[in-house]
């Protein structure tokens, strides 16, 4: 694969910027460690993974990926790995399958474990989200036993109401601070008809990250505001934000180097915010 128009500028120590693999994910699958040095090579300073299965990333060790990574010139520091609310016919199965990701994760040396989605069937009513936000805390008191944060990532979905309460207002409100974090989709909570910082005044100090998206490249549509996000950071909480392109004009790639451009650009990003 040829990678020749990917160089950029700007240093990538400029700006501690990471990106999910998601966005790239058919270069993964076909060649992932040209795709790690192309990303890295951007100036990409770490990478959220969206390809656990079985105890593997991208089907490796989790060691053998890090190492990958690592040599791309950014670290692992969190990953998108999730599971349905267990029943009572396969809580211990599922459980078990859980154990056995956080200790992956661990392993890797990818702090946070992150679940991406909620189905449809949790926003029945208050019961059921209260079934998750439940299982939300299980998890979050799994990874801190095992030196990991469990958080949580939303869709539009989550801003709909159950019985007359924001779904997103209940989970924030039912689940441990000290035990469960929101990475706010800057995207999908503007799709929802919701204002970030409204968020962040509401629930101060609960994102403790961002997911940089906008319709195809980051800044691309002109219709998502991302400077008072960004100076609002402090009050949200956020330590970590990261590109995630979904819809493209351009080879995957491709987008993804537009898009960190446009923030290592944007004068109101600040270089790092741990």
């Amino acid at each position: 694969m040829v990678f020749g128009f990917l160089s950029c500028e700007v240093p990538r120590e400029d700006k501690f910027i990471g990106i999910q693999l998601w966005s790239v994910r058919g270069d993964m699958n076909a060649d992932p460690e040209g795709t790690l040095q192309a990303l890295g090579e951007m100036g990409y300073s770490f990478v959220e993974a969206a390809g656990y299965s079985d105890g593997m990333f991208y089907n490796m060790e989790p060691q053998a990926f890090t190492s990958l990574v690592q040599e791309s010139g950014m670290e692992f520091i969190a990953s998108h790995v999730g599971q349905d609310l267990p029943t009572e016919d396969n809580y211990d199965e599922i459980m078990q399958w859980w154990e056995t990701a956080i200790d992956a994760h661990v392993s890797a040396g990818a702090t946070y474990v992150i679940q991406p989605y909620m189905p449809r069937s949790a926003f029945e009513n208050l019961e059921v989200l209260q079934e998750w936000a439940d299982y939300f805390n299980t998890l979050g008191e799994m990874c801190r036993e095992r030196g990991a944060m469990f958080g949580f990532h939303n869709h539009a979905i989550e801003f709909t109401e159950v019985e007359g309460v924001v779904a997103y207002d209940y989970l924030l409100e039912n689940t441990d601070p000290e035990l469960v974090f929101f990475q706010l989709d800057i995207y999908w909570i503007v799709e929802g008809g919701e204002d970030p910082v409204d968020y962040f005044r509401r629930y101060p100090g609960r994102f403790l990250m961002f997911h940089i998206k906008d319709h195809q490249e980051v800044g691309a549509s002109g219709e998502i505001d991302f400077r008072p996000v960004y100076e609002h950071a402090d009050l949200a909480g956020m330590r970590y934000h990261i590109v995630e392109v979904e819809d493209y004009n351009y080879e995957p790639l491709e987008s993804v180097r537009i898009s960190l451009e446009f923030l290592l650009d944007a004068d109101y990003v600040e270089a790092d915010y741990r």
